[in-house]
């Protein structure tokens, strides 16, 4: 007789632990929804997090290595991912939370293709040489994921524009990312800033972390963390289409990662000294922050045209 196949149940746990390891202010944030979303936007992190994982030998996003089966990597994401969209049970709890997900929220095939595809362009060791190559990677890796956890909420598919606010979220995050982690991408040979800054700048190809050019570095780190709060900003303008608590939640995300972009630019040349985080106390004081802002969204944040020219592929 052949083992029992895993309840929602286990797989929710197992979705929740895994937040719970990779993202303290994601797990912090995902309180905030109703049951229904909240194990919904665990569901989607277990999977978005297996698949870095895979792609980048990490350890629940820590431990990043250089990579040298890249293509054999990106094959097995594909092929699990296309198992889990097909409804089979794959066997991998992560891959099955996205089999669960997307069957309950008329999740689009094409989102979870589109974040594959942003795997794929790191297989291929490919480097941004313009803000709009930069834009394409920040939708490909990050932005859709804010479509895609804005459906796990309830956003209803066809809504396009609520996620194209959901996805300037993303952009916002991944954007704060880049520049918190310029450091730590350089030692596994990756680099995320535009090939045009580094000329702007002076820069010499892969010398941007050497003492002499940090002040130059800097600015490019204060221009990226500009372009994350303009997309913050933007995304602010969905959060009327939602509950009260995903309202909450995407607030306290916001609040937190936002907190971020702002403290490496304010730190300069020093951004890099150490990891920018956000401590506990200011996780709590961000929360709160955000439940003023939810409550009086429909007055803060009232609908306005959006005013970024980039846009996300028409899906």
């Amino acid at each position: 007789m052949s083992d029992a196949l895993p309840s929602r149940e286990a797989i929710v746990a197992a979705a929740q632990q895994s937040i719970a390891r990779g993202s303290k202010s994601f797990a912090a944030a995902s309180t905030l929804f109703d049951r229904r979303a909240r194990e919904r936007a665990w569901l989607l992190y277990a999977w978005c997090r297996a698949c870095d994982d895979i792609a980048d030998g990490q350890d629940h996003g820590h431990g990043m290595t250089v990579i040298h089966d890249a293509p054999e990597r990106l094959a097995r994401i594909t092929a699990l991912t296309e198992a889990a969209l097909a409804g089979q049970v794959v066997g991998d709890p992560a891959f099955d939370a996205l089999r669960i997900v997307a069957a309950e929220t008329r999740m689009p095939h094409a989102f979870a293709r589109d974040l594959i595809a942003g795997f794929a362009l790191d297989a291929r060791d490919w480097r941004p040489r313009t803000e709009a190559d930069l834009y394409k990677y920040c939708y490909h890796v990050a932005g859709v994921v804010g479509c895609m956890m804005a459906v796990a909420m309830g956003v209803d598919p066809d809504d396009r524009e609520t996620l194209d606010r959901a996805c300037d979220l993303g952009m916002a995050f991944q954007l704060a990312n880049i520049a918190r982690d310029i450091e730590e991408d350089d030692r596994v040979g990756r680099a995320y800033v535009p090939e045009d800054w580094f000329v702007e700048m002076d820069i010499p190809p892969g010398q941007h972390m050497r003492p002499p050019f940090r002040p130059r570095l800097a600015v490019l780190a204060r221009r990226l963390a500009e372009r994350a709060a303009a997309f913050e900003a933007s995304a602010r303008v969905g959060t009327p289409k939602l509950s009260f608590r995903s309202a909450w939640a995407v607030l306290s995300a916001a609040e937190i990662y936002g907190a971020i972009g702002r403290e490496v630019a304010e730190r300069g040349e020093r951004a890099w000294d150490n990891r920018v985080t956000t401590s506990g106390w200011q996780k709590v004081k961000f929360i709160a922050r955000a439940a003023r802002a939810a409550r009086g969204r429909a007055r803060l944040y009232p609908p306005a045209p959006r005013d970024i020219a980039w846009v996300r592929p028409n899906r």
